[in-house]
């Protein structure tokens, strides 16, 4: 377990060319995005296709309610943006996807929710194990244990239709900077 602190917290995998300041690694991707539906906060059923295809920028995340390494740092990440974006944060999706199906409940989802003040705009969704492990595939994030999970965050464009993946932890300007490189070409 200190182990994994370590190896998560020490990362610092730089994109080539990356200045030293940023401590993660940056691709454009072309995912397929599965046809299922997921459960969120709420309770409700929400089509994953239809959800992240949207004609808002989209960033979405792998976490479980439990976490004390990766998920945080993640959420922190989330909260960030929306209290820098303030009153534009409705231009952005958050998505947190559930890697704990079994335990992730839409109470503890929402619970956890509420304990990073989330705004509105920001979902949190769990689903059948088969259902989520199709998502995780879908994403190239799969890890064979929760505890090894990737510190992951992917946006989507809806004008290109593309995905950036972040892997690593991004930093809160540079976290701004790609969603407004998404929302420019989302506004072409």
């Amino acid at each position: 377990m200190i182990f994994l602190l370590v190896a998560v917290l020490g990362f610092s995998g730089k994109a080539a060319g990356a200045d030293d300041s940023e401590d993660y690694i940056r691709t454009v991707e072309n995912y397929v995005v599965p046809d299922v539906t997921l459960v969120n906060q709420d309770g409700k059923r929400v089509k994953i296709r239809s959800l992240l295809n949207s004609k808002k920028v989209v960033v979405v995340d792998f976490i479980y309610t439990t976490c004390t390494t990766i998920c945080p740092v993640l959420s922190a990440e989330f909260v960030d943006l929306q209290d820098t974006l303030g009153p534009d944060s409705g231009n952005v999706h958050l998505v947190s996807i559930s890697i704990d199906p079994e335990n992730d409940t839409p109470k503890k989802m929402k619970e956890y929710l509420k304990r990073y003040d989330a705004k509105p705009g920001w979902d949190f969704l769990s689903g059948t194990r088969d259902d989520i492990l199709r998502v995780i595939k879908a994403f190239n994030a799969y890890t064979p244990s929760k505890m090894a999970h990737l510190p992951l965050a992917i946006l989507y464009s809806p004008a290109d239709r593309n995905w950036v993946r972040i892997y690593g932890f991004i930093g809160s300007s540079d976290m701004l900077a790609e969603y407004r490189k998404a929302l420019n070409k989302s506004k072409s």
